[in-house]
């Protein structure tokens, strides 16, 4: 009775400022909606059509809407008023259907570095810089740049607060393994310093904070998301913040919940964000701390002190046990030849480490491509080597990983669809012409010699997808280009030009496959679980501290968790200037595969005894979460030959 009777106080009080609000418009107002619509506010009896209604009061909330939008108790909406921010507390709390593994994870506890197990030291080593643009970062960031690394330490007695504090937290991007992990991480450290402690969830990502829509996280709704994968506790989005107005509602709204610091969990566009986010509230000294965690699957947010992002270890398991099972099939049936696109657009890190875990036959690395200036016929004719020398051994089978990103790697490639960009962003008469054909070449008839002749050997699918397919802004969806079923092709084309001349006697059927979206929300592996957890506790402590600007940092990642080092980076240190949109904007620099690590000189070494007639093939088999050590606990083939291990 309690809650119902909060509930209906907040109904009253809501519905009385709205009806204010509605009444005090202006003059001026009332006359801009001209005269048919400032009847509607005198007389509901003479409204027009529905669709008009919708159409003409967008600027003006009708009355009915509160009722609309309220089908339950609890449940309060955010309403976007002219000059007016409310605040909308959603209850996301549900009767979840759990199967046993997810009964036996949530119980599950993850092990943390001993400096995070009692009362914490924070230590500050040097100052630090950006790893470019030294002057350009410091003129955008004079109040986070030159900040020193935290290393976290064992303390005597307790570091218990006195004063309760409340958290906001922000999942933004795309979602990863063990994102949970890092929320449970935070819930459990805010309650540790003070069981008054408070962390709220912004919903669908930084939108959340703008809008003002957020929810109360309880030890209930925590416990439900333990170890699991997926961001829905509070789900994600990729509202970038960058303008000034965003902030602004993000003050107000701290201020209304008490929020002293938000944390921010994402790649490294949301933590370029965090930092910018940072800044902008030391100089407006409104009190909001903004700390960053370091979440892709992807692998490219990493450098020297920041060894993995997490999601990635988890989704490299799923995908290496995907392509194990994949390869037990090819060997057992022996006449396919399987090519698997892997997601990561940006860096090959996915594509090299699933190698490493299931060793196949053939593993393009983009940033090789690149630095070797290979052109597309050049990656098929190593396939082609592959292939052919396969089927003289009388193995008419094998598989080949392919990374996202492969054809912006391509340089002429890459020529190939900025051309294409320039020249049909609001091109009016190739959008005039009817049939594909009478398009393709229209195309073939503007672009440069180097770029038409490879343009015509394309096949016409992917041309057209190069030249249809284009997203708002009239750029190809580079994403969305089905590379391998572009290499099959092409291989197909060239294995039976080289069988009518007698040099290819085997056959040749292809199998096509894309794994992406299997590996985002996998169960967390040990790993990922105890990662990620550690990096939430990590992040609590930093804030306690009063700290801003800084990603939460857990190092030593290739010995045992009690071994980890927990501590801070300035997100200051990780950035450069690099061209956006046309214009140089500061952003964290992404990791590429270095063509000089462990990780791929592993990969070069064993390229040939992978792809010749003994069978080499690796089965990873499902990640374990019970059992021996070695078996369920090992970080990554990457981070361990990065690591010297």
């Amino acid at each position: 009775m309690n809650e119902l009777a909060v509930y209906m106080n907040e109904l009253t009080v809501y519905m009385m400022s709205r009806f204010a609000e509605m009444s005090m418009i202006s003059l001026t107002t009332r006359q801009r909606y001209g005269k048919k619509r400032r009847r509607r506010f005198q007389n509901t009896k003479n409204r027009v059509s529905k669709k008009k209604n919708r159409r003409n009061l967008k600027p003006a909330l009708r009355k009915t809407d509160f009722l609309k939008q309220t089908p339950v108790p609890f449940r309060f909406f955010f309403v976007p008023l002219q000059h007016k921010l409310l605040l909308t507390k959603i209850d996301t709390t549900m009767t979840m259907q759990k199967s046993p593994l997810q009964i036996a994870r949530q119980s599950y506890k993850p092990k943390m570095p001993v400096a995070l197990q009692g009362a914490v030291r924070l230590v500050e080593g040097e100052k630090t810089q950006s790893v470019a643009d030294q002057a350009e970062i410091k003129e955008l960031f004079p109040n986070t740049y030159g900040l020193p690394i935290i290393t976290m330490e064992p303390a005597e007695g307790s570091d218990k607060v006195a004063e309760p504090f409340n958290v906001g937290v922000i999942l933004s991007g795309g979602q990863a393994p063990g994102g949970h992990n890092v929320i449970s991480g935070l819930y459990d450290g805010l309650k540790a310093l003070n069981p008054e402690n408070k962390l709220y969830g912004f919903l669908g990502g930084p939108s959340g904070l703008i809008e003002g829509k957020y929810t109360l996280l309880t030890g209930n709704v925590i416990d439900d998301y333990r170890n699991t994968g997926g961001f829905d506790i509070i789900g994600s989005g990729r509202t970038k913040l960058e303008e000034t107005w965003q902030f602004d509602n993000g003050i107000e709204i701290c201020k209304k919940l008490g929020i002293k610091a938000i944390v921010i969990i994402g790649g490294d566009d949301s933590n370029t964000n965090a930092c910018v986010l940072a800044e902008y509230y030391l100089q407006k000294q409104c009190g909001i701390q903004v700390i960053g965690c370091p979440k892709t699957i992807d692998g490219d947010l990493k450098n020297e002190m920041i060894e993995t992002s997490f999601g990635f270890d988890t989704a490299c398991k799923v995908y290496s046990e995907l392509i194990g099972n994949i390869q037990r099939d090819a060997n057992s049936a022996k006449k396919y030849w399987h090519f698997i696109r892997l997601m990561g657009r940006s860096a090959s890190h996915i594509a090299l480490e699933c190698a490493l875990q299931s060793q196949p036959n053939i593993c393009l690395i983009s940033e090789e491509v690149e630095a070797k200036n290979l052109t597309l016929n050049d990656i098929v004719e190593q396939i082609v080597e592959v292939i052919v020398d396969r089927a003289n051994s009388g193995l008419n089978f094998g598989t080949v990983l392919i990374p996202e990103g492969l054809i912006e790697f391509i340089p002429a490639m890459r020529v190939l669809i900025q051309e294409l960009n320039d020249l049909l962003a609001q091109n009016e008469e190739f959008a005039s012409l009817e049939g594909d054909d009478a398009k393709r070449e229209y195309v073939k008839s503007m672009l440069t010699p180097a770029s038409c002749e490879l343009y015509r050997s394309l096949p016409k699918g992917i041309a057209r997808q190069l030249t249809l397919d284009r997203d708002p802004h009239g750029n190809v969806m580079v994403s969305q280009i089905e590379t391998e079923k572009l290499l099959i092709e092409m291989v197909s084309k060239r294995l039976a030009q080289l069988k009518a001349n007698g040099t290819y006697k085997g056959k040749f059927s292809a199998l096509n496959h894309f794994f992406g979206y299997e590996g985002r929300c996998a169960i967390p592996s040990n790993f990922d679980a105890d990662y990620c957890y550690s990096i939430g506790m990590t992040a609590v402590h930093l804030i306690a501290a009063g700290k801003t600007g800084y990603m939460s940092l857990v190092r030593n990642l290739t010995k045992p968790a009690s071994e980890w080092i927990a501590g801070g980076v300035p997100i200051t240190m990780m950035m450069n200037m690099e061209k956006r949109n046309g214009k140089m904007k500061p952003v964290i620099q992404k990791a590429l595969v270095d063509l000089n690590g462990a990780p791929f000189l592993y990969l070069k070494a064993h390229r040939a005894e992978w792809a010749d007639a003994n069978t080499s093939y690796i089965y990873p088999g499902p990640i374990q979460y019970y059992g021996p050590v070695e078996v369920c606990d090992q970080p990554t083939h990457t981070l361990r030959l990065e690591r010297g291990e």
